[in-house]
């Protein structure tokens, strides 16, 4: 009985848990399809809003900057950029939700 009352007991609390995960932000860059893929995951929201994404290059300047929609009941938003073409160096991902900035940072090698 223990180990049913212990094994609902996590199931539930890894349920509820799992609409909360914070916010954070990380990018994948996946060279066989030439693409950079940047994600920012925050908690869902009841009401629309909008992030600002921004993408930096080695030399500290911003390339794109991308006002995106956050709809109402979404955990995460995505950009995407091609591959080839970026200067060489690390990158910075930058989004921006009302008076929080949140940062990461990819790098993009030559191609061995």
């Amino acid at each position: 009985m223990k180990k049913i009352l212990l094994t609902a007991f996590l199931i539930i609390s890894s349920c509820l848990g799992s609409d909360y995960i914070g916010s954070e932000v990380d990018c994948l860059v996946i060279k066989e399809e030439n693409s950079i893929i940047c994600k920012y995951m925050t908690e869902r929201s009841i009401e629309d809003k909008f992030v600002t994404m921004e993408w930096i290059n080695p030399e500290g300047e911003v390339s794109r900057t991308r006002k995106v929609l956050f709809p109402s009941g979404h955990g995460s938003v995505y950009d995407f950029r091609y591959l080839s073409g970026r200067e060489m160096g690390v990158w910075n991902f930058r989004v921006i939700d009302k008076d929080q900035v949140f940062n990461t940072t990819f790098e993009i090698k030559e191609e061995e």
